[in-house]
C-alpha cells in the first residue's frame, strides 16, 4: 500500500470498474434532464440510490469493509445537515435591494460576495444572496447571472480563509495556520476574481443594453433597500461557530447544534419573510437525493485513486494545481484535497499528520500547498458537482423559474471558455515558476 493510502487510512482496494456507477450517475445527471425530463423529475432519486446501493453492496459484501462505508455516511449526513442548516437559515433573510441592477452594481455585488464567501463560507454565502441576486437582475436574469454567482460566489471567492471552502477547513485541522492561507493565496484570488468579474462586466453589459429603459424604470421604481428577518443572523453566527469550534472528536455534537438552530430559525422566522423568498424544502431534497448516490459512488473512486496516485509521477506544483482541479471539478473537493495533499508531503518524505513535518513543509515547500488548494477550491466551479453550493444554487434558480444553463452547456459555454484560460493564467504566474 502507498504512503498516500496508509496516510488517509484505506485499506480497501477496489477493482477499477467499480468506478463505472458513478461515471452512469454523472452521466444521467448530465444527460436525463434533457433526453427524459419527466422520467429525470419523478425517479432521480431511484436512480441515484441504486447507483449507489451498488458501490456499498460492493463494500459490504465483496471488500468487507463496513467500516469504511460507516465513515462515508457520517461525511455524508455531516454535509447534508451543514447545507440544509444554512439553507433554512439563510432564506429567512429576505433582502431587497434599490435601485436599478446596472453591470457596476452586479459586480461590486459579486465582489462584496466573493469577499463574503470568506466569512460565511461559500456555502454560507451562497445561501444569503442567491435570492436577492435574482430579484435584482428579475427583468434580465439570464444563464449568465447564474454561472458567474456561481464561479465567483460559490466557488473562486472562498480561497482566502479555511471558513471558506471545506478542503481549506480540513487543513486547518490538519494543523495548518489560519492565516497561511490568507497571505499565499491571496495574490491568485485577486487575480481570479478581478479576470472574472471583468469578463462578466462585458458580458453582463451587454445583456443591460438590450433591456427597453421602460421596463427598468418599471421593475425597478418601487424598490427600496431593507433586511428583514435580522434575528437569522445570529443562527448564522451559531452554525459558523459550531463548524469551526467543535472538536471532531465530539461526534454528532456540531450536528446536534447545527440542527437546533435551523429548527430555531425555522420556528422564529414570519412565514411572510419565506414567502417573500419563495422559500420551499424542494432544492434540498433534490441535493440531499443526488448527494446520496454522488457519496456512494465516489467512494471506490477516491479509494483507487489513493491508491495509485504515487505512481502518477507528480514532481511540480503546477501539475499538483491541475490533477487536483480536474478531480475537484467531479468528485467532492475535500477528500481530494486530502488525497494530494499526502500525495504532495510523500514525495518529500513527510507525513501529512505530523504537525512537525507539516510546519517545515510549509516553510520548504509552500507552492505544493498552495497549488492544492487553490486546484480544490478552484476547480470546483467547473460543473455543477463540482462542488455542494453549485447544485444548490441551480436547484433555487430552476424552482425560481429564472434561466439555468444544462450540465453540458454550463461546461461548453462558461465554465471551459471562460474559467480554464483564467485558471492556466494563474496557475502559471502564480505556480508555474
Amino acid at each position: 500500500m502507498t504512503l498516500l493510502a496508509a496516510s488517509l487510512g484505506l485499506a480497501p482496494q477496489p477493482h477499477a470498474l467499480m468506478m463505472l456507477p458513478f461515471g452512469a450517475l454523472l452521466l444521467c445527471i448530465a444527460c436525463c434532464p434533457l433526453l427524459a425530463p419527466t422520467f429525470w423529475e419523478h425517479h432521480y432519486p431511484k436512480v441515484s440510490l441504486g447507483l449507489g446501493t451498488i458501490s456499498l453492496a460492493y463494500y459490504l459484501l465483496v471488500l468487507h469493509a463496513p467500516g469504511r462505508i460507516g465513515h462515508v455516511a457520517q461525511e455524508y449526513v455531516s454535509f447534508i445537515i451543514f447545507i440544509g442548516a444554512l439553507f433554512v437559515v439563510a432564506s429567512g433573510v429576505h433582502l431587497r435591494t434599490s435601485g436599478e441592477a446596472t453591470p457596476v452594481i452586479n459586480v461590486l455585488f459579486l465582489g462584496m460576495g466573493a469577499v463574503l464567501a470568506n466569512l460565511l463560507g461559500t456555502t454560507g454565502a451562497s445561501m444569503l444572496l442567491i435570492r436577492p441576486w435574482i430579484r435584482m437582475n428579475k427583468y434580465r436574469y439570464t444563464s449568465l447571472h447564474t454561472v458567474f454567482f456561481i464561479f465567483l460566489i460559490s466557488n473562486v471567492g472562498g480561497c482566502l480563509t479555511p471558513i471558506g471552502d471545506p478542503p481549506l477547513f480540513l487543513g486547518f485541522l490538519k494543523g495548518i495556520p489560519f492565516f497561511w492561507i490568507t497571505s499565499r493565496c491571496f495574490p491568485a484570488w485577486i487575480v481570479a476574481c478581478s479576470l472574472l468579474l471583468a469578463a462578466f462586466y462585458v458580458l453582463d453589459r451587454r445583456n443591460f443594453r438590450r433591456a427597453p429603459d421602460t421596463i427598468r424604470e418599471l421593475q425597478t421604481a418601487s424598490e427600496t433597500f431593507r433586511i428583514e428577518g435580522r434575528c437569522n443572523f445570529i443562527f448564522l453566527g451559531i452554525i459558523l461557530a459550531a463548524v469551526i469550534l467543535t472538536p471532531p472528536s465530539l461526534i454528532g455534537v456540531r450536528e446536534a447544534i447545527l440542527v437546533a438552530a435551523a429548527f430555531t430559525s425555522y420556528r422564529l422566522t414570519s412565514p411572510a419573510i419565506y414567502g417573500a423568498n419563495h422559500f420551499t424544502f424542494g432544492p434540498i431534497k433534490e441535493v440531499a437525493w443526488l448527494f446520496a448516490g454522488i457519496f456512494a459512488t465516489m467512494v471506490p473512486v477516491l479509494d483507487y485513486l489513493a491508491l495509485h496516485a504515487g505512481s502518477l509521477g507528480l514532481t511540480h506544483p503546477l501539475q499538483f494545481y491541475w490533477c487536483t482541479g480536474a478531480l475537484s471539478s467531479l468528485l467532492d473537493n475535500a477528500p481530494t484535497y486530502l488525497a494530494f495533499l499526502a500525495v504532495a508531503f510523500g514525495i518529500k518524505g513527510r507525513s501529512v499528520d505530523d504537525p512537525v513535518q507539516l510546519l517545515g513543509f510549509l516553510d520548504q515547500h509552500a507552492l505544493f500547498v498552495t497549488a492544492v488548494s487553490l486546484g480544490a477550491v478552484f476547480f470546483g466551479a467547473m460543473t455543477y458537482i463540482g462542488n455542494g453550493p453549485n447544485l444548490m444554487v441551480k436547484s433555487i434558480c430552476d424552482h425560481a423559474g429564472v434561466r439555468t444553463p444544462s450540465f453540458f452547456a454550463y461546461i461548453l459555454r462558461y465554465s471551459a471558455p471562460i474559467l480554464l484560460p483564467v485558471f492556466a493564467f494563474v496557475g502559471w504566474i502564480i505556480l508555474g515558476r
